[in-house]
Formats: structure tokens, C-alpha cells, sequence
């Protein structure tokens, strides 16, 4: 099985109702957002998946995101955005993007901070 990894970011506003203390309040992070993909063959090229497309198709995602007051989001209008909830939303949206033939998305992690991050697969 081969693993790869981007890692990108992006900055947005959010507030977490119904939370007790600060983070209730609006305020904002400059994520950190790392993508995995996996699969087990690789391509006449020696790849597993060009690390272009990945990143491409995560901006695509990313830039729906980026500069954004989250909770007026779509994604977020019944789910918190919580550092789970992006996690999620990133994963879901890039596996109708880039999950091909022999190529899965396998974990999406979204650091808030340097120090506190949220990660959501798909547990098979």
C-alpha cells in the first residue's frame, strides 16, 4: 500500500454555539489542512497519482473555505465548524473529486493550532 501526503491552509472565521467559554465567541484560525491518499498499484509513471492533482482538486475545496465566516457555509449550516466537522466536509467533497480507480481518499487532518488537530477517515 502507498500513502501520499499534501498539506495546505487556509484562514476563516467561526463560532462554536452552544459551547461554554471562548470558543464560543466569533474568532479564527489559520488551519492547516493535510490530505492523504492511498493505494496499492502504481501507474506506468512509477506514481500512485500526480501530487499536482491532488493539490489541485484540494484548492478547489480549500477555496470555498478560505477567508469564509464558516457557520454561513452550507456544510456547516447543521453541523458545528468544529476541526472534526471541516475534517469531514474536506474529506467527503475531495473523495467525489479525486477517489479513482485504485486511488482513495484515506485521512484528512485539520490543524487548528500548532499544537491541536482533528483527523476523519473512513474506518474499513
Amino acid at each position: 500500500m502507498y500513502e501520499l501526503k499534501i498539506s495546505t491552509q487556509f484562514a476563516a472565521a467561526h463560532q462554536l454555539r452552544g459551547l461554554e467559554g471562548g470558543c464560543e465567541n466569533l474568532h479564527g484560525h489559520n488551519w492547516k489542512i493535510e490530505v492523504c491518499v492511498q493505494g496499492n498499484t502504481l501507474g506506468t509513471d512509477g506514481l500512485l497519482i500526480d501530487f499536482r492533482v491532488i493539490k489541485g482538486e484540494t484548492k478547489g475545496v480549500i477555496d470555498e473555505l478560505d477567508h469564509k465566516f464558516l457557520n454561513e457555509l452550507a456544510p456547516f449550516e447543521n453541523a458545528e465548524p468544529s476541526s472534526e466537522n471541516i475534517s469531514r466536509h474536506i474529506f467527503e467533497s475531495l473523495s467525489q473529486r479525486l477517489n479513482i480507480q485504485g486511488v482513495k481518499i484515506s485521512r484528512v487532518t485539520a490543524w487548528e493550532s500548532d499544537s491541536a488537530c482533528a483527523s476523519y477517515w473512513i474506518d474499513v
